[in-house]
């Protein structure tokens, strides 16, 4: 079988363990709804950021989203790592890059999945977007990306921990990070310092992209540098991988 096929069949094996433990899923979509309902009923009155606060906030909340979802790859391709799959897969004759792949684009899937309910619950809160047909194809686009990148510095973090329990602890700061940029409250509204942070992390320009594309008028700049960020994370995250998934396998 070819490494594509390895890949398929990886992958295949992930969406199973997904529908048979449902519960990482229904988190990853859950948590981020609760998060928007919070700061959009009960703190989005507090913001002033001169549009709607649904329309600023739900770009961020998608980043949120797909960040929500990182733990339980984390912790899955550590336990495949600890309990002896990877031994197995050896037997088999498995191509190494495809168990990794599989864990990626389920995450990517599972992402896709908690972002459009995300999506779909702001449109009932009141969410209003000027973006085309074009802007909407690049919000997928952006949120593929993303997840492809997030992704991959997950499944590095969970071969490079020791336990799943502490591989799922590894993306807490991925969760958190959103927290320190734009998501919630423009960066010029941030205290010295944290605005600086919150100006120049990798989520900041992502976040923006989103917002420009659901506006109908993305910044090109912007753009370009969300889409450098995610390319960077994405290969630091694949050769972090294959290189720890090598050494312990």
């Amino acid at each position: 079988m070819s490494a594509r096929s390895h890949s398929a069949v990886m992958l295949r094996r992930n969406v199973r363990h997904l529908v048979r433990n449902p519960t990482s899923v229904f988190n990853a979509v859950l948590m981020p709804i609760i998060v928007m309902l919070m700061f959009v009923y009960m703190m989005g009155d507090a913001f002033d950021v001169g549009v709607d606060y649904i329309d600023y906030a739900t770009p961020g909340l998608v980043l949120l989203a797909v960040c929500y979802g990182l733990g339980a790859a984390a912790t899955a391709v550590n336990s495949d790592m600890t309990k002896g799959i990877i031994n197995r897969f050896k037997v088999m004759d498995v191509s190494r890059g495809a168990v990794l792949t599989g864990h990626v684009v389920a995450s990517v899937l599972t992402n896709l999945v908690a972002v459009a309910a995300l999506v779909g619950v702001a449109f009932l809160l009141g969410l209003s977007p000027a973006a085309g047909p074009l802007d909407w194809l690049g919000v997928v686009g952006v949120v593929v990306l993303l997840g492809f990148a997030t992704g991959w510095l997950t499944v590095a973090l969970g071969l490079a921990a020791k336990t799943p329990e502490t591989a799922g602890l590894a993306s807490v700061p991925l969760v958190m990070l959103p927290f320190f940029s734009s998501a919630i409250v423009p960066a010029e509204k941030m205290g010295p310092g944290l605005r600086e942070f919150a100006e120049h992390q990798p989520f900041t320009p992502v976040i923006e992209t989103l917002r420009g594309l659901l506006a109908g008028a993305p910044d090109p700049a912007v753009a370009t540098t969300a889409v450098a960020w995610c390319v960077g994370i994405a290969l630091g995250g694949y050769l972090w991988a294959r290189a720890t998934f090598t050494k312990r396998a």
